[in-house]
């Protein structure tokens, strides 16, 4: 099931027709999407889904495109076969071309698509208390964004719905902007060529973090040499400090992008979220 993510106008968008969306296609199915003008959910509802929960998918692609069959498609489908439903987010990429703040369109559309979901909760047959986001790369950075600034007015809602979300699964996240340990590429895209201090800290989001916070599922590996495992560390111990629950697990070997890991030999972190989530070890 396929939905626009805004019913009316956009919020924050230019109008511009020289920009158009780039899609690749496999197997008939969206793999890659760039320069979105038009942002959609895709509803993956689980058959079986005793527990009722949901989580909400941001693909990564440094801010640049979107992977939207590796980290999203494919772990939504595997998520509804376990029984969970998942939503895939098509968020639109910071670019001054057709948005006014580039730094806030991406959260724009995550604040909506967890408000969208709790507000259809129970037509879906969900649980209003169980929604959940997940994030791989520069899409575990809107999703600890969010976990961050979910309360944060970025756009005018006529839903009255909380965009909090119950829990988050980050997955080898760019979670700082900071020199030392960001991925550059993600950082400029959303931040542009020479941010202020307070624009680079405001969205580091290790220095967001408040016992507010959702319940968070970090997996990453050592030798990520795209977005250094510092990052989930660096969350990790915001979340300690702050008393917020939180599980991760770091591999030796996987590089970065591994998704579901299904080459590598101990592609067991989709089995220990499971455990986490339906035995809801989060609470």
């Amino acid at each position: 099931m396929e939905l626009n993510l805004w019913e009316d106008k956009i919020p924050g968008s230019i109008e511009n027709e020289n920009v158009e969306e780039e899609q690749k296609f496999e197997n008939d199915q969206l793999s890659r999407a760039s320069m979105v003008k038009e942002p959609k959910i895709y509803a993956f509802l689980a058959k079986e889904n005793s527990s009722k929960s949901a989580v909400v998918i941001f693909p990564g692609g440094g801010y640049s495109h979107l992977s939207m069959s590796k980290e999203g498609f494919k772990v939504a489908e595997w998520l509804a076969s376990e029984g969970i439903s998942a939503f895939v987010v098509k968020y639109r990429l910071p670019d001054d071309r057709i948005m006014e703040n580039k730094s806030v369109g991406p959260l724009q559309d995550a604040q909506r698509a967890v408000r969208l979901v709790r507000n259809n909760a129970e037509k879906w047959n969900l649980d209003s208390d169980e929604i959940g986001i997940m994030g791989f790369s520069a899409g575990g950075h809107l999703a600890a964004t969010l976990s961050t600034h979910f309360d944060k007015n970025v756009y005018s809602e006529t839903m009255n719905k909380s965009a909090r979300p119950d829990f988050a699964i980050l997955v080898y996240p760019v979670i700082s902007l900071t020199n030392e340990i960001t991925h550059q590429g993600s950082r400029r895209r959303l931040l542009g060529e020479t941010p202020s201090i307070d624009l680079v800290e405001h969205f580091s989001n290790e220095t967001q973090v408040s016992e507010n916070t959702p319940p968070t599922f970090l997996v990453h590996a050592m030798d990520d040499h795209a977005v250094p495992v510092e990052n989930s560390l660096t969350y990790l111990k915001a979340l300690k400090e702050h008393n917020v629950s939180a599980e991760i697990h770091i591999y030796e070997n996987g590089g970065h992008g591994f998704g579901l890991a299904e080459h590598l030999n101990y592609n067991i972190w989709p089995t220990l979220l499971l455990n986490w989530l339906k035995f809801k070890a989060y609470y």
